[in-house]
């Protein structure tokens, strides 16, 4: 249990205490029993809650278990009781105690052949440290769960997913460490008032065949304002890929839904470094937001740690994709022994079917530490979804290094910017790889697409990059004196050949 991991529940958990709750002790699942599962089984629930008033699960907890963050990471879940581990199956289950941040009871099933029995809790699953009582309640449940499979060595079970905290889950690939985060909804997200945060508050885990390449997981969600029903696919591997159905119920109009969310943490870059003293060149999860539109423009958003919160909406029909990149690889990209960002996960989403008209926004919010998450990126439908009906949206999830998109344009590699010889403006150079762009002659003639919603580009040039075998876009730029329509401006650049694209398109939010 990291830290960070536990600062993000509380962030959730602080939300929540906000909200007027109505206890209720009886079970989420009530209505499934011990016997019959099938594909409907999880839908037909969510139905059924979203006709009900909203009831917010038990957090009841021994006094035993107030023994703060340390006391509770020191819970240890026995690897010997791992659900699937005497099977000699390919994959394994672990669950999470309930305590300190995580107090709210989730229901686990299993289901093995159409037929789905509960997980009960029982202090011997767990290893406790001196000084803490375990619970002998076999009501008491869980908190949430993690899976191991067979991911960097064909022999060794590696941590490959784990649910816990609100409708939070985080995957890896192989040679990942934890980064992002994804979730099964956001409710208002970077909007004025409290956000709400809705739970999985029941699993249901598919029994794997013993050559199984792949894990199913169906999932509950529940909240004040909507239900849901979610089914996951993992199938793990160099890129972990996850196909999610999700089915949502709204018990009211949502006008701030966001679909398939993403967390991330972004402190500073070469691009946004300005007041740092911090002896790594770079410290973030996530170094850019990625966009491959319904009309086909393929779109980079160097991400910042801003003065303030900012909210960017890049209004689309049809989308094809986007995410959260971490696209420095290289372990001097960040020089962090600890940490180590270069091996952090990027995450793709690619939606299934046509997602209409909306919007992929990304939320940027102040930060000071690396600790503390402060970037969300979602969909966003142009049309509130209306309570009493059903809402299908289908995607697969890429947990990977890169996601490839358009393979003849080029990308953007780094971002860099600093200060020029007039002091009134600032210098940004833009690093770019790959795509046709690579092959080109060195003296081949490209013009720079550089402009601003405001101010003036000067010396705006495309040349090679002999160091990385890439090329270079720079240029200044002189934000407008005497501004007088807010302090944030839009930039703009890619590399043409004619009126041919080579490169995607670098956006990038001017603050002051």
């Amino acid at each position: 249990m990291e830290r960070r991991q536990v600062l993000k529940g509380a962030i959730a958990l602080a939300a929540w205490g906000a909200m007027p709750r109505v206890w209720a002790q009886a079970s989420v699942t009530a209505g499934a029993t011990p016997g019959h599962f099938s594909l409907e089984t999880v839908p037909r629930l969510a139905r059924t809650l979203a006709r009900q008033p909203y009831r917010a699960p038990d957090e009841t907890l021994p006094a035993s278990l107030d023994v703060g963050y340390d006391g509770y990471r020191d819970i240890r879940f026995d690897p010997a009781q791992a659900i699937w581990r005497k099977e000699g199956l390919p994959f394994r289950v672990q669950m999470f105690h309930r305590g300190f941040l995580f107090k709210q009871r989730v229901e686990l099933w299993r289901v093995h052949e159409g037929l789905a029995e509960p997980i009960t809790y029982s202090p011997d699953l767990f290893d406790f440290p001196e000084g803490v009582t375990p619970p002998r309640d076999p009501a008491l449940g869980f908190a949430g769960f993690r899976v191991h499979a067979p991911l960097n060595q064909p022999d060794v079970f590696d941590e490959l997913i784990a649910f816990l905290g609100a409708s939070y889950f985080r995957a890896l690939g192989k040679g990942h460490a934890y980064g992002l985060s994804a979730r099964g909804l956001a409710l208002g997200s970077g909007d004025a008032g409290a956000e709400e945060f809705p739970l999985f508050r029941a699993f249901w885990i598919e029994q794997p065949s013993a050559g199984a390449k792949h894990l199913v997981v169906h999932a509950l969600l529940d909240s004040p304002s909507v239900t849901g029903a979610f089914r996951f696919v993992i199938r793990p591997g160099g890129e972990t890929a996850i196909d999610v159905q999700s089915r949502l119920y709204p018990r009211v109009d949502l006008a701030h839904a966001g679909i398939a969310p993403l967390t991330s943490m972004f402190e500073f870059d070469a691009g946004d470094r300005v007041g740092t003293d911090d002896y790594r060149p770079a410290v973030h999860d996530s170094d850019g937001l990625a966009i491959f539109n319904g009309h086909g423009e393929q779109i980079w958003r160097p991400l910042s740690n801003p003065p303030r919160v900012q909210h960017s909406a890049f209004a689309d029909a049809g989308p094809r994709g986007f995410g959260l990149m971490q696209r420095k690889r290289g372990f001097g990209d960040y020089a962090d022994i600890e940490a180590r960002y270069h091996q952090r996960p990027s995450l793709w989403i690619e939606p299934k079917g046509n997602w209409g008209r909306g919007a992929v926004t990304l939320v940027e919010i102040p930060t000071g530490d690396e600790y503390h998450d402060n970037i969300v990126a979602f969909w966003r439908p142009a049309a509130p979804l209306r309570a009493g009906r059903e809402y299908h949206f289908d995607y697969r999830m890429h947990w990977c290094d890169t996601y490839q998109w358009d393979a003849d344009l080029a990308v953007v590699t780094d971002t860099r910017i600093g200060a020029a010889p007039d002091p009134a403006r600032r210098l940004v150079v833009i690093d770019l790889d790959g795509g046709r762009l690579a092959s080109l002659p060195r003296d081949a003639k490209l013009t720079p697409d550089v402009w601003a919603a405001r101010g003036d580009i000067v010396g705006a040039v495309v040349y090679p990059n002999p160091e990385t075998r890439g090329w270079r876009l720079s240029f200044e730029f002189r934000p407008q004196a005497g501004n007088t329509h807010g302090r944030d401006v839009e930039l703009h650049a890619r590399v043409l050949e004619g009126h041919v694209p080579l490169s995607e398109t670098w956006l990038y939010r001017w603050s002051t």
